[in-house]
Parts: C-alpha cells; structure tokens; sequence
C-alpha cells in the first residue's frame, strides 16, 4: 500500500514539474511587482508558497505598494480566488468515500487551475498522493520564482525591472483576449472593467475611495452583472 501511495506521488510530481516551469516564469515576474511593493524575498517565497494564485498575489501586492488596508487586501485575495472554491467543490467527486477530511481539506488548500486540470482528468478515484506530488513541485517552483524575481528586482537596474514588470501585464492580456473573443459578454465585460475603472479614478466623490475598494467594488458589480445579464448555460449531456 505504501509502495502504491509512492508511486502515485512520483507520478504527481512528475505531471506537476511541467506546471512548475511555467509557474516559475510567470512568478519570477510577479516577484518584479512584490519588490516594488517593498517585499523581500523570504516575504515572498512564503506568501507565493501559501497563496499560489497569479491575480489574487498581483492585487496582493499592488494594494500592499499603494499602503491599503488589512481588510482591503484579505478582500482583494478572495474575490480574486474564489473559483478555487468551486474546483475543490468539483475534485470532492473524485475522491474515494473513504478518503479523510484532512486530506480534503489539503488538497483543496493547494489546488490551482493547471493541478485541477490533471487531477479532474486522473482516470478513476483520485488519489490524494497524486494532487500532493503535482503540488509539491510546482508550489515551491512557483515560490521559488517570486523570491528569484524579487533579488532580481533589487539588484537590476530600474529600467531593466520596469521592463521585466511589463511580463506580468502582458499574462493578463493573454488571459482575457482568448475568452473575449469566443464570447462577447466577456468582451464586454473586460471593456466595461477598464471604463469604469477609469471613471472611478476621476469622478469627484468616488475617487476618494481608496484603490482597492475600488476595485473590489467594481469587481463584484460587474461579475454580477454579466452572471444576470449573460448566464452561463449548462448543457444537459444526457439529451445529447
């Protein structure tokens, strides 16, 4: 039993590695942001370890540069993840019935978007040895590119870090364009965020409003909005 458990975590690490690569370039940039933010590297090789999620740690952090509050910045983290909520919510189907709340709980503490995608597709039950192995790897590769980025962040020159600071943003435009394309109301959507961000900057009373509430605010609202305006369908397979 302990020979098949460890070869279901090998075999999780070895999936998770690929993950781990492309983690470590896209958070070696984010550790460019979290040096502006003032963070050191052991700051943030902890905080990427525990968090583990690109947009929730750049709002993380810009707040944090801009000197929000506690509260500002916990809101800002989980509105940003809180589809990780309904992952952990769809890989509990995977389990065995057997299967301990504690490692529920662990594996649903540690789940990402790339480690739901090869834990949903895992043949059969899933093992919590497989998740742990893929989280392993690619958390502390993920971590270990914030705290990369953020040496690197101190010690480059400042054109060189506002350079390597662009990274980041051109990953959100790599996020967004795809989606907007294939469905219009997510275009919408991503234009209605950047006008009404903008008019929130310059309106009399609303600007005085801090950054992040700002952008809390306008996150909830306009998620709202499309999830009343533009629902999505779920399709019933078994007419199919």
């Amino acid at each position: 039993m302990r020979t098949a458990t460890r070869s279901i975590f090998l075999h999780g690490m070895r999936d998770g590695f690929p993950i781990g690569m492309g983690y470590f370039a896209v958070s070696f940039s984010l550790g460019i942001i979290a040096a502006k933010a003032g963070l050191t590297a052991w700051m943030g090789f902890v905080g990427s370890f525990l968090t583990r999620a690109s947009a929730g740690e750049y709002g993380v952090y810009s707040l944090i540069a801009i000197g929000a509050s506690y509260v500002e910045v916990v809101a800002m983290c989980l509105v940003t993840n809180l589809r990780y909520l309904l992952m952990s919510t769809a890989l509990t189907q995977k389990f065995a019935s057997n299967v301990s709340l504690l490692k529920r709980i662990l594996v649903a503490c540690c789940v990402t978007d790339e480690i739901f995608g090869i834990s949903i597709a895992y043949p059969g039950n899933l093992p919590p040895a497989y998740p742990f192995g893929a989280m392993l790897i690619s958390t502390t590769m993920w971590a270990l590119g914030t705290a990369v980025g953020i040496v690197a962040g101190e010690i480059l020159p400042p054109h060189v870090v506002a350079a390597l600071s662009v990274a980041l943003y051109g990953m959100f435009i790599a996020i967004i364009i795809p989606p907007s394309k294939r469905d219009y109301a997510v275009g919408i959507s991503v234009i209605a965020s950047f006008l009404l961000s903008w008019l929130c900057s310059v309106l009399p009373t609303v600007r005085e409003m801090s950054a992040g509430t700002r952008t809390i605010v306008l996150t909830i609202l306009i998620a709202a909005v499309a999830a009343y305006v533009k629902p999505i369908k779920i399709e019933d397979h078994d007419e199919a």
